[in-house]
């Protein structure tokens, strides 16, 4: 049977557009670490997980697909679920590097959430394995406390400029880090969170299109874990 010009046309544009809907493109990936001192410093309660308290390091909040445009797309298969046997060999090395401290969220739980919310945005490029394995290895990549630690900047309650960290985390990484803060009940800033932003493929570090807007003083403290 032949289709008519017009129907033809229309047929290949909804065709386009499905593709477009399927391949769920972004710009860039943001990496984002979190320092379990301030996220439990603050007046939000924390919780450790079943495995016990974290290491006093780093841990992973997650890899978020973002546009040039600070928007930034989620949630964008509700659909995929997490398949816990495509991450069980990895399961040891997440519970030490992607640790949860929400009272709400078991590690799993956590896990969960970022593969549904920013994971299903990116699987175009990175199955569900793959999207965990790439995270852990961009943690390992980037060092961060050992990193601020060869710059004399420790978590032991002190201030520290905010430049110096900067600096510390672009001369182990290569690029300008994104810096986000929090404020204890103290009324004290702390370092809480980096941003570092990864191609689209989640390997390789870039300098980053746009920096995530948080307001930091020009003294920071790195509380104790």
């Amino acid at each position: 049977m032949k289709l008519s010009l017009p129907v033809f046309i229309k047929l290949l544009i909804l065709h386009c557009l499905t593709v477009l809907c399927v391949s769920q493109d972004f710009d860039f990936f943001y990496f984002v670490q979190q320092w379990p001192g301030s996220y439990c410093d603050t007046k939000h309660s924390c919780c450790y997980p079943k495995t016990g308290k974290p290491a006093s390091d780093f841990g992973i909040h997650g890899l978020w697909p973002n546009y040039k445009n600070r928007r930034y797309p989620q949630n964008c298969n509700p659909d995929s679920e997490l398949d816990e046997s495509q991450i069980s060999e990895l399961t040891s090395t997440l519970q030490k590097e992607w640790p949860s401290l929400s009272c709400a969220n078991s590690n799993y739980g956590f896990w969960s959430h970022e593969w549904k919310k920013h994971g299903t945005c990116a699987e175009s490029e990175l199955g569900q394995r793959d999207y965990f394995e790439a995270t852990l290895k961009l943690k390992q990549r980037a060092n961060l406390l050992q990193a601020l630690k060869n710059a004399g900047i420790k978590p032991d309650d002190e201030f520290y400029d905010l430049d110096s960290i900067e600096e510390a985390i672009k001369g182990a990484v290569g690029f300008v880090p994104g810096l986000e803060c929090n404020v204890d009940q103290s009324k004290n800033a702390q370092l809480f969170q980096v941003y570092l932003c990864v191609d689209t493929s989640g390997s390789d570090f870039i300098e980053c299109p746009i920096l995530p807007r948080k307001k930091c003083q020009s003294r920071v403290q790195f509380p104790k874990f």
